[in-house]
């Protein structure tokens, strides 16, 4: 995994902050890959219970601004999932096939 530990401690920092309890955050993507160069910052972050479009888009600009604070902007990207949801989109899946989990709330 190619974060470094200031990295990890903003993103537990920003998830604890800004989502709701038993939230997971997981890292995917190129910087899963210690031998891979360079990449932005892919999360993953799975909620514990559904949320209204609103609140999802609420949370993660929260999540996702709190970050920026903590590390400087950065390319960051959020995927936002629910567990418990009925159909997952193929990006969800692909994301929780190669997931690093790095927090949960």
């Amino acid at each position: 995994m190619r974060l470094t530990l200031q990295e990890r401690h903003a993103i537990a920092e920003a998830a604890r902050a800004t989502l709701a309890a038993g939230t997971q955050v997981s890292l995917f993507g190129s910087r899963t890959d210690d031998q891979a160069r360079g990449g932005d910052i892919d999360l993953l972050v799975e909620t514990p219970l559904p949320m209204s479009a609103a609140e999802w888009v609420a949370r993660r600009q929260a999540f996702v601004a709190r970050l920026y604070r903590l590390l400087g902007e950065r390319r960051i990207d959020v995927v936002i999932a629910c567990p418990a949801a009925a159909d997952t989109p193929p990006v969800v899946a692909s994301a929780r096939r190669q997931a690093v989990e790095l927090v949960r709330t």
